[in-house]
């Protein structure tokens, strides 16, 4: 699939995803809607049957205007011209309520208007008709005009959402949709990304095994030739070829093994007791061929303290060479190279600068990864599976230590190697 076609159908489903969601948010928001105003007409009603109630307790007129005002969503104030029970009041609105089928726990309050004060009050729960054991203080009569009790429902919205199950189900299968589709997102983008680099890696080991093949079959050619045999020295020396290729392309094929085996967690570390500064004067042993064909020179400024380790020989001079490899293959000049360590907490630091061509901020994120490589478009100067620096992270954390990376474009790199001691 194209890039251009992944962007088409993560640009259109996104949309299509989008607009659904408008569309479900706009009905659920107008059927809520319907639904509290459903309610606030059962409370004036139910209010209005209260006050009714009240007057012809005690024997007065019933009203003529509506007492009822919403001062809020959940909140109601009702004007009472008469004298009222408290208890009394209570009853009255705890059946009403059930009547017009309101659930939702309610809490009322009767309010003074001459001391502006509240003087009684309670919660009600309808479901267990759980009251306030607490005796009702003295309620004196008051004047028409300075009496009137409100009522508050904490709880309304809460009730009137779990009343709209069709519409909750709705809403969570939509989620689930969301959720479905980021997810797909990710593994398609991921399929994508690991697509790329498999057809890096493929040319990448095009061009690493093209050159020592086309040399391997050259020389062989040549040996072919029956008058080689009359010039042993040109004998030898194409048959030297043929070793030394055949070597490079065994130590590629070992590395890519080597990387396979590392993804399934087969790492078997052989650890035991070794000098840190050994093993990096034998990882510049292991370079200085190549190190001597650039003119490079390595400095060491080894001050560790303490440089004895618990760590898998092998492992630890390739880790070293790696980052050697590397210091050499990306400059572009002559390579100046410099080790030092240094003892730190429970363990040693080793660091490596170069004086290389650098790595720009965004590619050091993805440096580490398998298979990566620095884009150079069709250019491939540079040999390599993209595989080295990943392996130096692998092996370093299998060590429990951890490796980092400074650098800069057109400066140098230093990378650091953080290795405890047991």
């Amino acid at each position: 699939m194209s890039r251009n076609t992944i962007r088409l159908v993560i640009i259109l489903a996104t949309v299509s995803l989008v607009g659904i969601t408008v569309i479900q948010i706009f009905w659920v928001r107008k059927a809520f809607d319907l639904r509290e105003k459903q309610f606030n007409q059962r409370v004036n009603i139910a209010l209005k049957t209260v006050v009714d109630d009240i007057n012809r307790c005690n024997n007065y007129p019933p009203s003529t205007i509506n007492p009822i005002k919403q001062l809020s969503s959940n909140y109601y104030t009702v004007m009472v011209n008469n004298f009222i029970d408290p208890l009394q009041l209570e009853e009255f609105l705890t059946l009403e309520f059930k009547k017009k089928e309101i659930v939702s726990d309610f809490e009322y309050g009767i309010y003074d208007c001459s001391n502006e004060k509240m003087v009684y009050g309670n919660y009600v729960n309808l479901d267990s008709r759980t009251r306030n054991k607490t005796k009702a203080p003295s309620f004196p009569k008051l004047d028409r005009e300075n009496y009137y009790f409100g009522v508050y429902f904490p709880t309304k919205d809460g009730n009137l959402i779990s009343k709209m199950g069709i519409w909750s189900f709705s809403s969570a299968m939509l989620l689930i949709v969301i959720v479905f589709f980021g997810y797909a997102l990710f593994v398609i983008l991921k399929q994508k990304r690991l697509s790329e680099i498999q057809k890096d890696f493929i040319n990448n080991m095009t061009h690493e095994f093209k050159t020592p093949i086309s040399t391997i079959t050259i020389s062989s050619e040549v040996l072919k030739n029956p008058d080689i045999i009359n010039n042993p020295r040109r004998l030898l020396n194409y048959a030297t070829i043929i070793q030394e290729e055949s070597q490079r392309l065994k130590k590629q094929v070992d590395r890519v093994l080597q990387m396979a085996s590392i993804e399934k967690q087969e790492i078997n570390l052989k650890k035991e007791k070794v000098d840190v500064h050994e093993i990096i004067n034998q990882a510049i042993q292991n370079i200085q061929a190549s190190l001597d064909e650039k003119k490079g020179k390595i400095a060491c400024d080894l001050k560790a303290t303490a440089s004895i380790v618990s760590a898998d020989k092998l492992h630890l001079t390739n880790i070293i060479y790696n980052l050697l490899d590397n210091a050499l293959k990306y400059c572009k000049q002559v390579p100046s190279i410099k080790i030092f360590t240094e003892s730190i907490k429970n363990g040693i630091r080793i660091s490596l600068r170069d004086n290389g061509i650098g790595i720009s901020s965004e590619n050091q994120k993805k440096i580490f990864n398998k298979f990566y490589r620095v884009p150079t478009g069709n250019v491939h100067d540079v040999k390599g599976f993209g595989l080295g620096l990943n392996y130096v992270k692998v092996m370093v954390r299998a060590h429990r230590g951890e490796v980092s990376l400074v650098s800069s474009l057109d400066v140098g790199s230093t990378f650091s190697i953080y290795l405890p001691f047991d």
